[in-house]
């Protein structure tokens, strides 16, 4: 075997476990630890190499800053269970119902939303695509629009701050969290606004694609309509912007008073803090 095919063949390999269900983390470990026993028994490196490996995940370990994630990540999976995204999907769909490609524009809207909560890509996609692809195609959306509108809406997380892939980069290159979420918030809403630019001209050249919701579906009217979106939205964006406000990730803040792990740790006290506010338990 030759040193240039091992790559594909990792990656094809990585492919097919993937495929058959495995988890991913258990995928990950375990293919590159057969590859590296498969690379030392080929003479591409030597066996020491992996005898630092524990060096390695004790060094990762002791990283105060890589410890934001788990932080960000818990955060997110509290707002995202206490049936925050299910009523921001329904109220915005209601609320943009009546205007041609209206449930694109919700799901594109929420999904910014929840990229700010979740901080991961699979999390959001999942939790998207079980409440919105149902509805969209009951009320007669094209299946390639759905998905890929849904598809599309998962990946403003990687650019949308508190994005976990900005954290690994700002360690990685020895910047400021702060600094890479600032830098972040043009490309992110610059996507949103192209996947809406494309949601209005497909509702102008093909409107049967995206098609408005029917009158009788539209339950919310007025104020009713509006306190339920705003319920959705004001809890969040409080958390939202107080947890990156507190680190400097937002324009106009040069001062960060927190560090990401203390602002990690404190959006996980104010997740728990919108839980009980929102659900009542």
């Amino acid at each position: 075997m030759q040193m240039q095919n091992f790559a594909p063949l990792m990656f094809a390999s990585l492919v097919f476990v993937m495929l058959i269900g495995f988890p991913v983390a258990f995928s990950l470990s375990a293919l590159g630890l057969i590859c590296g026993f498969i690379a030392i028994e080929m003479n591409w490196f030597p066996a020491n190499f992996m005898a630092n490996l524990p060096l390695n995940v004790f060094g990762i370990l002791s990283n105060d800053l890589l410890l934001a994630i788990p932080f960000f990540t818990f955060m997110g999976s509290i707002l995202e269970k206490c049936g925050l995204a299910e009523d921001m999907l329904d109220s915005m769909g209601q609320l943009f119902g009546p205007v041609k490609g209206g449930l694109g524009y919700s799901v594109i809207i929420v999904g910014f939303i929840l990229g700010a909560i979740t901080g991961t890509v699979a999390g959001q996609v999942i939790a998207m695509a079980l409440i919105s692809l149902p509805v969209m195609l009951r009320y007669g959306y094209n299946m390639r629009y759905a998905t890929g509108v849904l598809a599309a809406s998962g990946t403003i997380t990687q650019l949308v701050p508190p994005s976990l892939v900005l954290i690994v980069m700002a360690d990685q290159l020895g910047r400021s969290v702060g600094d890479m979420y600032k830098g972040a918030w043009g490309p992110a809403i610059l996507q949103v606004g192209f996947f809406a630019l494309y949601t209005f001209a497909l509702g102008i050249v093909k409107p049967s694609h995206v098609p408005g919701v029917p009158r009788q579906a539209r339950t919310l009217v007025g104020w009713a309509l509006w306190s339920k979106c705003l319920k959705g939205i004001i809890p969040s964006a409080i958390l939202i912007f107080a947890v990156l406000g507190s680190m400097g990730g937002l324009p106009g803040i040069h001062t960060a008073i927190a560090t990401p792990t203390e602002a990690g740790a404190m959006g996980c006290v104010g997740g728990l803090c919108c839980w009980l506010r929102y659900t009542g338990d």
